[in-house]
């Protein structure tokens, strides 16, 4: 439900604390997924640049939706820090999305001295990604992918073409063999739904441990490697922390940014018209997908480490802030002209826990040509329901569909590279 007036404080008139200014809504409920938009189009109308809301039943969270907003929480990481070590010890520990907000020694669970640290790792560890050759894999693997329906005529692209074929690129980049590889899969897919906590980390910390072990003992020239050898030394259960962080923002969000962005294509004329001239290319969709409507939508948690005055909202002391990405970056007030190229949005974050600079064209390139290939293949796929029967997954923090189902003309297989 949502409040049938406009908080005060919004206006600058009152100093409110967060919990007074209207019900809190539930962000991860099938509704919410199912009309995003809607929702933050009456946040902004009911109470302004924050909101009360839960990210799971009975957890309290405020959220930001305004960009302005936005932009100076997450660039000021002293009083705004995103280790959940405090407020963790005041939820249940068995809750389904703990397993996304729980404390870990990696980038983006601690602050200060610590995170510098494992940034660092990250950023020295993509810094020697070569994207001609992520652009190799995506095309030597394609084939095969594409080959195990494209003589059936339909397809869910989302779990069939896309989620096997980006799970495969990352893992070559990682150094993941492929038997390790499975075992990650099936712990990151339970992680996102949020299936039995203390079940998806114990499944997915040995499964890593085993990737580090092997790592140390054949080094290779992939992103595992250079994190094991990294002058920071990080121990094997730092390394699996870090690679937990790896998996989780390195499949499942590019997967929905192809999946979200397919959909565009396949229903936008801007996209599949030739009545005009030529269709925008695939970067465009991208962009705009960044822009209006993120792989993640809601997420970037902070925790104040006292009271703290915001936008004349009073936060409390190490209570979750989550950053709407979606809804800062489709604030009314902000202007930010054409989406291309367009480095101002938040789906990437902003500040000291923003996403490294070289994994940023790692996910945009790939996200592009996993898309290319297939429209290369199948160029008459059409999106096989109709848009508004498409069922967009529930969840606090991601925009993501539970199926993309297609339909083309029946094709024999590819030749393999």
């Amino acid at each position: 439900m949502y409040s049938q007036h406009t908080h005060q404080g919004a206006t600058g008139s009152s100093n409110s604390p967060i919990e007074d200014i209207g019900p809190r809504i539930a962000i991860y409920s099938p509704e919410f997924a199912a009309d995003p938009h809607g929702h933050y189009r009456r946040m902004r109308s009911d109470y302004g640049s924050l909101v009360p809301i839960e990210i799971w039943p009975g957890v309290p969270a405020t959220l930001v939706i305004k960009y302005t907003t936005a932009v100076r929480i997450l660039g000021d990481s002293s009083r705004f820090p995103a280790d959940p070590s405090t407020w963790q010890k005041t939820v249940p520990a068995g809750i389904p999305i703990m397993p996304m907000v729980e404390y870990r020694p990696n980038a983006i669970r601690t602050s200060g001295a610590e995170h510098a640290r494992y940034r660092k790792t990250l950023t020295d560890a993509f810094a020697g990604i070569n994207l001609h050759s992520v652009r190799s894999m995506v095309e030597s693997s394609a084939t095969g992918v594409v080959n195990t329906f494209c003589e059936d005529g339909h397809a869910d692209v989302l779990s069939q073409y896309a989620l096997p074929l980006v799970f495969s690129v990352f893992c070559q980049i990682l150094g993941c063999p492929p038997e390790i590889g499975e075992r990650v899969a099936a712990a990151s897919a339970a992680m996102f739904d949020g299936v039995d906590t203390a079940t998806v980390n114990a499944q997915m910390g040995q499964a890593l441990l085993d990737l580090t072990t092997l790592k140390r003992t054949q080094p290779a020239d992939d992103i595992t490697t250079r994190l094991v050898q990294h002058p920071a030394g990080l121990t094997d259960e730092e390394m699996v922390h870090q690679l937990v962080l790896l998996f989780a923002a390195g499949v499942e969000p590019p997967l929905n940014l192809i999946a979200n962005t397919l959909l565009l294509m396949l229903t936008d004329s801007r996209f599949t018209s030739t009545v005009q001239g030529i269709p925008l290319p695939t970067r465009n969709a991208i962009d705009e997908r960044l822009a209006t409507d993120p792989p993640m939508a809601n997420y970037c948690i902070t925790y104040p480490r006292q009271p703290t005055l915001i936008d004349n909202v009073w936060l409390p002391a190490h209570q979750p802030v989550v950053i709407s990405m979606t809804a800062c970056n489709t604030d009314p007030h902000l202007d930010p002209g054409s989406s291309l190229d367009n480095g101002w949005n938040l789906a990437f974050s902003s500040g000291d826990h923003a996403c490294p600079a070289h994994a940023r064209p790692y996910g945009i390139l790939l996200a592009q040509d996993v898309i290319d290939q297939l429209l290369d293949y199948l160029p008459e796929a059409k999106l096989a329901v109709a848009q508004e029967d498409l069922v967009w997954r529930p969840g606090p923090f991601h925009r993501a569909l539970t199926a993309l189902p297609v339909v083309f003309p029946p094709t024999r297989p590819f030749h393999t590279l």
